[in-house]
């Protein structure tokens, strides 16, 4: 998995909108240089309170935008694709350039794996890998000689949900809160997602976390995780007090 030409922007008008409903731009205490910010303190207030208030009223957050070259398996696109509000993707094409290239165990994620028995006609994972590649690059260059479209279908057919596919993303702030949020990919079992698992391996909380203003504003803690928190210190608390009385 890979993040690259990360971009972001939109900062100066979204903080400028952000204070239109109470007139109050004269508080704004934030400096920009391009698209570079310099949040002051007042601003980045302003910016956590509405944030905890919700979506409703945090609409500054749709105004700042981020871009960046994914490189990432198709089974992890497939779960990205499910944030399709206010995000939009480019992707390299399987269906012009997919027989252009040798395939090799390198066009595949294989960051984390581990050579591990299959309990089947395989000794292990790595001859299954070895085996499957064989038959996709047999059916690519049938393909190529042939120009017969049957190779070209099969192939896309037995194409591993491990392909690499990089896609070329745009999308806000308000996306990004949602899915670094503890109840959607913060802790999620794909450590393409969460990097839980291997934090060292290039991840999307990892790469979020890398972003302008990220810790203050994408990874505070909203106030329905501040009450879950509160209940259960006070659950504890009663179990305290039933277990002394």
């Amino acid at each position: 998995m890979n993040f690259e030409n990360t971009q972001v922007w939109g900062f100066e008008h979204a903080i400028r909108g952000m204070r239109n409903p109470k007139n109050s731009w004269a508080k704004s205490d934030s400096t920009f240089n391009g698209i570079l910010a310099n949040i002051g303190s007042a601003d980045l207030k302003l910016m956590q309170t509405l944030i905890k208030s919700g979506s409703e009223h945090r609409k500054f957050l749709r105004q700042i935008f981020v871009s960046v070259d994914i490189t990432a398996p198709m089974y992890w696109w497939s779960e990205f694709d499910t944030y399709k509000v206010s995000t939009v993707a480019n992707s390299t094409s399987k269906m012009h350039k997919l027989a252009s290239t040798p395939i090799t165990f390198d066009c595949f994620e294989h960051d984390d794996f581990i050579n591990t028995d299959c309990g089947s006609t395989f000794k292990d994972a790595q001859s299954a890998w070895q085996s499957f590649i064989e038959v996709l690059e047999s059916l690519r260059n049938k393909f190529n000689e042939t120009k017969e479209k049957k190779y070209w279908k099969e192939l896309i057919r037995l194409l591993p949900e491990s392909w690499l596919q990089k896609r070329t993303v745009t999308m806000n702030y308000e996306n990004l809160l949602g899915m670094c949020s503890n109840g959607q990919r913060r802790h999620h079992k794909l450590n393409e997602w969460s990097g839980e698992d291997n934090p060292a391996l290039k991840n999307f909380i990892s790469w979020a976390k890398t972003l302008p203003y990220a810790q203050e504003l994408l990874f505070q803690k909203t106030r329905m995780e501040e009450l879950a928190e509160e209940n259960v210190g006070l659950k504890s608390a009663l179990k305290k007090l039933e277990a002394n009385s």
